[in-house]
């Protein structure tokens, strides 16, 4: 305050000074930023820097278990700052969900989040299945098909089709929802022509797959639409 008091009269007394320059924080990401100050005088104050382990943006198959990677914070100088984690995902249901991280110190709170997605992954389908359905003869399907993996990341094969005779069929899935396209198994006597698609609910524990079907064998064939319940051993 002296020095401007000075600088002042000097300009009174026709010395070409007309200002002083305030000091206080000059960086914006402080706490006691001073838009005004045009000089630092080194008296910033800082909240912990908070830094995630791995991605913000993750996404794991419902039902498997969510291992959190976790975060770090440090302050300004180096020295570590405990981090409180709040985290908010529900593995065995689909959705997107988020693990709030926060670190304090006596100048604030910095805060971050991650994002996981628990979504229908194809390690969802690959698991033993018991079938229920109004099928009947004319569609008989195994009560326990073998679901394994097929030539991509969204194909399946489906063995042990149907009672007796087996079978296998070809399937597409893209997430929650398989389809499968029109195809044709041989049983000797006839043929079981077929197409289907359905979804599978948000725990992953079951699908419904709405079939059409012709099958051409004596006696026991026919055609129509039946209604088949996939559950989760």
């Amino acid at each position: 305050m002296k020095k401007c008091i000075v600088l002042f009269l000097l300009s009174v007394f026709g010395v070409g000074i007309t200002s002083c320059k305030k000091k206080g924080c000059t960086d914006p990401v402080a706490t006691n930023y001073n838009s005004k100050a045009k000089k630092d005088d080194g008296s910033c104050l800082y909240t912990p820097i908070l830094t995630l382990i791995g991605s913000a943006d993750t996404s794991i198959s419902v039902g498997s278990t969510y291992n959190d990677p976790g975060a770090t914070a440090v302050n300004k100088d180096g020295s570590s700052v405990d981090v409180v984690t709040e985290n908010n995902v529900n593995s065995s249901t689909t959705g997107s969900y988020e693990v709030n991280y926060s670190a304090t110190n006596a100048n604030g709170t910095a805060t971050a989040q991650r994002v996981v997605d628990v979504v229908i992954g194809q390690d969802n389908w690959t698991v033993t299945w018991d079938v229920s359905s109004d099928c009947g003869t004319g569609f008989p399907l195994a009560g326990t098909p073998e679901v394994s993996i097929g030539t991509s990341a969204n194909q399946l094969v489906i063995d042990n089709m149907f009672m007796l005779v087996g079978g296998s069929a070809n399937a597409t899935i893209n997430g929650a929802t398989i389809t499968i396209p029109q195809q044709s198994v041989n049983i000797t006597i006839g043929n079981i022509d077929f197409s289907g698609s359905g979804t599978m609910n948000s725990q992953g524990n079951q699908i419904t797959i709405n079939y059409t079907y012709v099958n051409s064998t004596p006696l026991i064939g026919g055609e129509g639409q039946c209604i088949a319940t996939y559950t989760k051993q």
